[in-house]
């Protein structure tokens, strides 16, 4: 029996008094006075176990912004871009301003049916991941192929797909589209490339002919260089190429590649041309650069903002092990708006502003030029030279919060 029907029965059954029954069971009078109230409201009732949920909860996720969370999956699906809950919590954040967690998103889509559960799903903590440190450290390369549609719907012939893909930001440098790739094209869209981007420090292919000739075999292609190859070597560029039948390697650009293919396949209109063909794979690249959240990106970033925000490897540059002079570091600006600075072996405060504590910044720093840099959006918070006198580098600003 439990000790409530033990309390009531002895009240109500055995006709003894409230203060002898409360000492007897070390209860407080106010507690078994206010159960009996509630027996005789609600019966046997009050022997059920009683929800102890909230009536009311004021940090519930608004209606409208739960079906935001479904309109953009399904929106985002139809477009054949990334709709998991990263992506729309992005979205949400940076296009409505509503902060809700990928925990919270998740839950809501599996309770309205829309995520297919994949239980034997490698975990992403078993894979190991290689990233270049700077843009133009790597750039990948690939191409895939792609079937024209004909205007009346039957398939049109075949053509190829050429990508330059940066390594550390997965910025999309160039994607062109061909009736074939041979070598002259990937030396023309590799010069082009470099014309607007800069050099690259390396760059990473398959074994394929039109990237080099290494394996061609026979008198005639051995120690012999392509045009691609050739360039490298006049431009100081460090070549590398995948193991012959291991893609991963380039797993990079072949993920891309797969997001590519998924976008062009959800377009209401499928190319019938060459040229209708490179303007869908325009858009899909300034939606991919600019507009879309990158999963593997630090933050969620768009693989603008992480190109754009560090400074650019040169050839020669992204190699040296004992060059310490730039250095790339992580911080988070503490509650009265500073992040800390070795140098020399000192230590230095640098003040950012008490408006941006708790953000999560990235520092680069030349020397005694700093740059801090905030690590979701890529907005310059300061950039000042170091000065060594000074163990506190303030902002000019008066203390405490801005007025307004």
């Amino acid at each position: 029996m439990t000790t409530t029907r033990l309390l009531i029965t002895a009240v109500v059954v055995e006709n003894r008094p409230v203060p002898e029954v409360a000492s007897a069971y070390g209860v407080s009078r106010s507690w078994l006075y206010e159960l009996l109230a509630r027996y005789r409201r609600e019966g046997e009732a009050v022997f059920e176990p009683r929800s102890r949920r909230p009536a009311s909860n004021p940090n519930a996720i608004p209606t409208e912004a739960l079906e935001l969370i479904v309109e953009l999956r399904e929106k985002l699906t139809a477009t054949g871009l990334d709709a998991g809950p990263d992506t729309i919590r992005w979205h949400l954040q940076h296009h409505q301003g509503l902060t809700i967690s990928r925990a919270t998103i998740a839950r809501h889509l599996a309770r309205a049916g829309l995520v297919v559960p994949e239980p034997k799903k490698r975990p992403k903590s078993s894979y190991i991941r290689f990233q270049a440190e700077q843009p133009n450290e790597c750039w990948q390369s690939d191409f895939t192929h792609h079937r024209l549609t004909r205007p009346d719907g039957r398939p049109g012939p075949d053509t190829e797909i050429l990508t330059w893909l940066d390594d550390h930001s997965r910025y999309a440098l160039s994607v062109t589209a061909h009736h074939r790739v041979t070598g002259p094209i990937v030396l023309a869209t590799f010069r082009q490339t470099v014309a607007v981007h800069g050099i690259p420090a390396a760059t990473l292919t398959d074994n394929g002919m039109v990237f080099t000739t290494r394996l061609s075999g026979g008198a005639r292609g051995a120690g012999t260089r392509n045009g691609f190859e050739t360039e490298l070597r006049r431009h100081g560029v460090l070549q590398k190429n995948g193991k012959p039948n291991h893609p991963q390697t380039q797993g990079k650009v072949e993920r891309f590649q797969q997001t590519m293919k998924k976008w062009l396949r959800a377009q209401p209109e499928q190319p019938a041309t060459i040229a209708e063909l490179q303007a869908h794979l325009d858009t899909f690249a300034q939606e991919y650069n600019e507009h879309r959240p990158h999963r593997s990106l630090e933050h969620r970033a768009t693989p603008a903002t992480a190109y754009t925000t560090r400074p650019k490897a040169t050839p020669g540059a992204g190699h040296r092990e004992d060059d310490t002079h730039d250095r790339v570091r992580r911080d988070k600006v503490d509650k009265v708006g500073k992040i800390t600075l070795r140098h020399g072996g000192t230590l230095y405060s640098i003040g950012i502003g008490r408006t941006h504590a708790g953000t999560r910044v990235i520092v680069l720093a030349h020397d005694l030029d700093i740059r801090i840099i905030d690590a979701a959006t890529g907005e310059l918070l300061r950039e000042l030279v170091l000065d060594t006198t000074k163990r506190y580098q303030g902002t000019g600003r008066p203390p405490g919060r801005p007025r307004h």
